[in-house]
């Protein structure tokens, strides 16, 4: 993760410098050229996740038992499954559960990790302390057996709701197949990396010289952090969101292949290639086709990551 930033440490945003600061990072972006490819796949992957409904010729649990395991063809572009399902159609619907749980997860702990990394970095004290001792307490624990312990208590407890203040998360997990209760337990996780990556960069930040000056103008301790900090630690708060990502993805495509992700009929890409193991010596396509289409996203998301890094670092301009 690039430690410098494009935001140029004590330009407030808003600032002309801070205008050709962003223009530039896009210039070296697109030089990138697997950068660039990997983002248009995504906006690709995105675009089928978001329309899913109107694109997809069957539903994703649509049967045709005549049609078992069928080959690829004018019906079925991709062949069917076990129980004859459209495997195209599942494929694009598990985009939006894939995707769906990336971003999510990754929005969540963004908006809870960045504030409290802040938080802690600028003011220290008890809740820096509090913040630092839940980390080591978290990090003493796998982070794979945390996260399917978290899950299992939540796909225990979430459906047997019947009143009060998380009735509502009830039904949004119910709706949802499940996926809600994995990015809750993704996020409790999650947002404690954020923390502590965001509270190491305003520890560096929080006695250097704009700082000062800004408060010494009068500046309240929520403009210093919003006006001053937010946006020089925004590079890797980017960087980062784009590692996090593909991790969540993995995360859910791992649970859902051991049986702990969403739900069946509901589709995701770890749950079709579980479906596929029992047959991959007959049919290995119900394999190959959603591991290449997981691989691929993880690739791309990876090579988007890594053109943000070097786009955000301004020592990497010629």
């Amino acid at each position: 993760m690039a430690s410098t930033s494009l935001l140029h440490t004590g330009v407030p945003a808003g600032r002309p410098d801070l205008r050709r600061g962003y223009r530039r990072a896009l210039a070296r972006f697109r030089r990138h050229r697997m950068a660039a490819v990997g983002a248009v796949f995504l906006a690709a992957v995105l675009f089928v996740a978001a329309t899913a409904p109107a694109l997809t010729p069957y539903r994703y649990d649509q049967q045709d038992l005549l049609d078992t395991y069928g080959p690829a063809d004018a019906h079925h572009l991709a062949g069917t499954d076990a129980l004859g399902r459209d495997m195209l159609s599942r494929l694009m619907y598990g985009a939006r559960v894939s995707m769906g749980v990336g971003l999510t997860a990754t929005a969540i702990v963004l908006m809870v990790g960045v504030p409290a990394g802040l938080t802690a970095g600028y003011y220290g004290g008890t809740f820096d302390l509090l913040l630092m001792r839940v980390v080591d307490v978290v990090y003493a624990i796998p982070y794979l057996l945390l996260v399917v312990l978290l899950q299992t208590f939540f796909t225990a407890f979430l459906p047997v709701i019947r009143s009060g203040p998380l009735v509502w998360l009830r039904a949004l997990n119910q709706g949802t197949g499940g996926v809600a209760a994995i990015v809750l337990a993704l996020s409790l996780v999650g947002w404690l990396d954020v923390a502590r990556v965001v509270r190491g960069q305003a520890l560096t930040l929080r006695h250097r010289e704009f700082v000062q000056a800004a408060k010494s103008l009068g500046a309240s301790d929520r403009q210093v952090l919003t006006a001053h900090l937010l946006p020089n630690v925004a590079a890797p708060i980017i960087v980062m969101a784009t590692l996090l990502i593909p991790m969540y993805i993995i995360a859910e495509a791992g649970l859902s292949f051991i049986g702990l992700g969403v739900q069946p009929p509901t589709p995701s890409w770890g749950i079709m290639i579980a479906d596929g193991v029992d047959a991959i010596e007959s049919y290995p396509s119900l394999v190959i086709a959603p591991a290449v289409v997981l691989a691929a996203t993880l690739l791309s998301l990876n090579f988007v990551g890594d053109g943000l890094r070097d786009a955000l670092d301004p020592s990497s301009d010629h």
